[in-house]
């Protein structure tokens, strides 16, 4: 029976030793990471202003301490009123220049504090936009974002506070030691018993203090709920829904729901804190009673003078400050760097795919290139379900393909195989007879131009958005994509024409384009990018039947001499590809031109005859 309780309490260690989540760098590494960073930007006055500051404010205190007692001690010794007067004056002006100095630094090393946070911020930002796609949907990858985002949000988050925090510890140890010199000439195990008891005090404090870093993941949950509910609440794009199908009541409560699990953890949390707090004024009362009653006890005895009796008083009190702040900024520094951990650990979230360290691919190499899928099968991490399975597809130099189907068939998917978004779960995407994944995915990039579903329009002039960029833009080249792109008469009826601005978020003359013009600029911006394939998903979603019908009449015109790649659900509008994929069930279930898919009389023909017959029907009532 003792044999198997022990067994027992040894996996019940285990267990909990196995569930404990270790911070990936310690306070030193994280404080180590600021410098070097504050370092790398060449705002080396940061690290230099917070020793300097922390150098003026020790001297500061040592000075005060010491003038009582030097004063006092004239008096005893009965020194003459000029000594006495350029001692005060002595003392008065160097606690001028410290203040003066410390004032001085406290106002100007702002800046580059905010510079430091300002760099943070930009890798975070940097890490978003060209991380492997598949982080983007990665529930740990975007909860370290929330958290990253939260850190570096204002100056009073760890990644700018932190600074204070170093510039305090800083202080701390260097009056820490002053005044452990000055105490050791009375009694040295005054100062151990203050530095035993502070520390225990720390190792309480510490440890209940990492209790909000432990439980991270539960506090992460409710504040992405919130900032769901904020996102839509506050969105413009929402704003119609909200309105029409009455959805603020759900918003709101789950923004309650999310809002009493947040007050719940931090009231729990606090409470643990709380503790923490006591600890440490039970050991302060315990160092300061000893070290108080035995300088009392010289006194009487008549081993300290009066003026001795107020130095080494002060000077307790003084340590006993000192070790309280060592503590206590150790244990904020603390919770800061499990902050800037948070931070680091969102920078250094693993690639999935190859960027600098794969081969590189040139222009010439894409060209007349071909993508085959070799037996790809991909299911979604969180998912034992295979979203395509065994798929084989070619997509031939200057070929057009149609990719069709039902909702939910895998075309999407699909496409962000072919595209390089994901890679598959089974088998292989190649170009050219090679494995995509050893080449460098921004390069590979560079071969498609596309037109998504979801796109983004970005504050800039209408030359800015197709070009993608605000240097050597070809005008000539913008006008061809816009005019191939259906856009042209819009564009040239604007008073700035391609300069005219777009987004109102940021510029106050700007022009917003509806949906259908929206989606021809996209169109436009692909057009000119002119990458040797082109990959269209449901480009005319937004088109009225005119639109749509000049698109297809361009279609040719706009993919010469590429390969290209067009997604849609109105089979009609595939006749002019080169072939068709019917996909279904995670599988291309049919293919052929559109000839030959309506002779089979497969799902494709039937599908077809549906959509046909519902034309037909709203043609003959829009005659009546």
């Amino acid at each position: 029976m003792i044999e198997l309780n022990t067994a027992i309490l040894c996996v019940v260690f285990m267990k909990k030793k196995k569930n404990k989540i270790k911070p990936k760098y310690n306070m030193l590494q994280n404080s180590a990471y600021m410098i070097s960073t504050a370092w790398k930007i060449k705002e080396k006055k940061v690290v230099i202003l917070s020793l300097l500051f922390a150098f003026f404010s020790v001297a500061a205190s040592t000075l005060s301490l010491f003038i009582s007692p030097t004063v006092l001690g004239q008096i005893e010794g009965k020194t003459d009123i000029v000594t006495l007067i350029i001692t005060i004056g002595a003392f008065c002006l160097a606690l001028a220049v410290c203040y003066a100095a410390t004032t001085y630094i406290d106002e100007n090393q702002l800046w580059g504090r905010i510079q430091v946070r300002s760099k943070i911020i930009s890798d975070i930002s940097i890490k978003c936009a060209q991380t492997s796609y598949p982080n983007l949907e990665n529930e740990k990858f975007k909860k370290l974002y929330a958290k990253s985002e939260e850190a570096t949000g204002a100056n009073s988050q760890p990644a700018e506070a932190i600074w204070t925090t170093l510039t305090e510890v800083c202080k701390n140890v260097l009056g820490f030691i002053v005044y452990l010199v000055l105490l050791c000439t009375v009694e040295w195990w005054i100062a151990l018993i203050v530095i035993a008891t502070g520390a225990v005090s720390y190792v309480i404090s510490n440890r209940l203090n990492q209790y909000g870093y432990r439980h991270r993941e539960e506090l992460a949950d409710s504040e992405q709920k919130m900032r769901y509910v904020t996102n839509v609440a506050g969105g413009f794009r929402s704003a119609k829904d909200i309105r029409l199908f009455n959805v603020m009541p759900w918003l709101a409560e789950m923004a309650k729901k999310a809002e009493i699990a947040f007050t719940a953890f931090h009231k729990k949390a606090n409470g643990v804190y709380l503790w923490g707090s006591i600890a440490d004024i039970a050991m302060t009362f315990l160092r300061n009673g000893i070290a108080y009653a035995y300088l009392i006890y010289c006194v009487f005895k008549g081993r300290l003078s009066a003026a001795e009796f107020l130095l080494y008083f002060s000077a307790v009190g003084g340590f006993a400050t000192w070790v309280t702040g060592i503590l206590s900024n150790l244990t904020l520094l603390n919770k800061q760097s499990l902050e800037i951990c948070n931070i680091r650990e969102f920078l250094e979230f693993p690639e999935q795919f190859r960027f600098e360290d794969g081969e590189t691919l040139d222009a010439k190499s894409l060209q007349g290139n071909e993508i085959r899928l070799e037996d790809v099968s991909f299911a979604y991490p969180s998912s034992d379900r295979k979203i395509l399975e065994n798929v084989n597809l070619t997509l031939h130099p200057g070929e057009k393909l149609a990719v069709v189907g039902l909702n939910g068939a895998g075309k999407s998917t699909l496409i962000k195989l072919i595209c390089g978004f994901y890679d598959p779960t089974e088998g292989r995407v190649l170009l050219n007879g090679e494995d995509i994944r050893k080449y460098n995915r921004y390069d590979y990039y560079n071969a498609f131009s596309a037109v998504f579903q979801n796109f983004i329009v970005l504050a800039g002039s209408i030359a800015f958005n197709v070009a993608q960029t605000d240097e050597n833009i070809d005008i000539e080249k913008v006008m061809d994509s816009i005019r191939k792109a259906g856009l042209e008469e819009k564009v040239n009826s604007l008073p700035e024409k391609l300069n005219t601005n777009l987004n109102r978020a940021v510029y106050d003359d700007a022009v917003d384009l509806s949906g259908g013009e929206t989606q021809r600029l996209m169109l436009a911006r692909a057009l000119y990018k002119d990458a040797p394939i082109v990959i269209l998903d449901e480009p005319t979603a937004a088109l009225d039947p005119i639109a749509e019908a000049d698109i297809y009449s361009k279609y040719n015109e706009m993919t010469a001499g590429k390969s290209s790649v067009y997604v849609s659900h109105r089979l009609a509008s595939t006749r002019f590809c080169d072939r068709i994929i019917f996909v279904e069930n995670g599988g291309i279930a049919e293919e052929g031109t559109h000839d030959e898919l309506l002779a089979k009389g497969g799902k494709y023909a039937e599908l077809f005859n549906v959509q046909s017959k519902y034309y037909k029907e709203e043609d003959v009532s829009d005659e009546e």
